[in-house]
């Protein structure tokens, strides 16, 4: 059994209500501002997001932005979507807004990943750790006029030709949506070389991609294919989770006799270099939107597991999984 990128349900210690008064009566008391006098319902900040929209990193930036301009945590976000090289360009200019104290980015194990594959020195541990809002199963998706039924039927014609099946996934090498079936290749004796894997710049082409036929297996989150799965152009084989989803109808791996699990997560970094009262502030701010109605349905809606956890916590985590990937992916002759 193998379990990638999870780090259980920290964070949660406090209930909802008390939480949330706590800490937006802190907001509205000293504000997440860089001055006293400043109203922390104007401030304007700007959320980057390191993929296309549709994509992962996409939803939950997007989720977490109307959380918290809805309940006027903060001002308005400027929202811009930085594509390239499996968000390794958008971490390139994290780095680059050194000390910049309006600026926050999603991000996630697929971002760890590309870093490395892409040779890049801008490494995630080198960015300053906010805040890890969910974790996430990956689905098996199939059109829904594919001869694979059932996931038996996609793991039998994959083991007995594997370059014949192409899979494609909404990340670059080293991404989740890469490393998935990849390892999971692995479980089932397929040579990880011999998988065809076909790279898409998030949720949004891979949709296109499955539903146009030129691909016929898509691994990836299933928050981003919400509408398609609801009306029936896709279908759900398996999901990668210890236990099934609520708002998805398919069995987990496990339950259809395969040892494995695989579990992808993503968070919200600040550039280097900034003050330790800007990362509390942000620290602050994600815990007020962590609490707001808004985030708690977009959590249900997604099918998110709340997987919470602020400042050195996650800080921890981050420097394990930037280890953790670094050593697989040069395994893999890939880094």
């Amino acid at each position: 059994m193998i379990r990638w990128g999870t780090s259980g349900r920290r964070g949660r210690a406090l209930g909802v209500g008390l939480v949330a008064t706590l800490v937006l009566a802190m907001l509205a008391g000293c504000g997440v501002t860089r001055a006293d006098d400043e109203d922390a319902s104007n401030r304007r900040l700007r959320m980057m997001i390191p993929n296309s929209p549709g994509g992962g990193y996409d939803l939950t930036g997007r989720a977490g932005v109307r959380a918290m301009e809805e309940n006027e945590l903060t001002g308005r976000f400027e929202v811009t979507n930085v594509i390239g090289a499996g968000g390794t360009v958008a971490m390139q200019r994290l780095m680059n807004e050194r000390g910049a104290d309006d600026l926050l980015m999603t991000m996630g194990l697929g971002v760890v990943g590309s870093v490395f594959t892409n040779g890049s020195d801008a490494t995630v541990d080198k960015a300053t750790p906010i805040a890890q809002l969910v974790s996430e199963p990956e689905g098996i998706l199939v059109p829904k006029d594919s001869p694979f039924r059932t996931v038996q039927d996609f793991v039998d014609a994959w083991k007995k030709d594997p370059g014949s099946v192409t899979i494609g996934g909404g990340s670059s090498p080293g991404g989740p949506d890469h490393l998935f079936p990849m390892q999971l290749a692995d479980e089932l004796g397929i040579d990880a070389k011999d998988v065809n894997y076909i790279t898409y710049d998030g949720g949004g082409p891979l949709t296109t991609a499955l539903l146009g036929s030129k691909i016929e297996v898509g691994m990836s989150g299933l928050g981003e294919f919400e509408g398609q799965i609801e009306d029936g152009s896709l279908r759900v084989l398996a999901v990668s989770g210890e236990e099934p989803l609520e708002t998805v109808d398919a069995p987990t791996l496990k339950e259809e006799g395969i040892d494995f699990s695989f579990i992808n997560w993503r968070g919200v970094l600040a550039p280097p270099g900034i003050s330790e009262e800007t990362r509390a502030e942000y620290i602050e701010l994600l815990t007020a939107m962590h609490e707001t109605p808004e985030w708690q349905e977009a959590l249900e809606r997604n099918g998110w597991i709340d997987d919470f956890a602020t400042g050195d916590d996650f800080g921890t985590f981050l420097e394990e999984q930037n280890d953790r990937v670094a050593s697989t992916l040069e395994e893999l002759g890939l880094a």
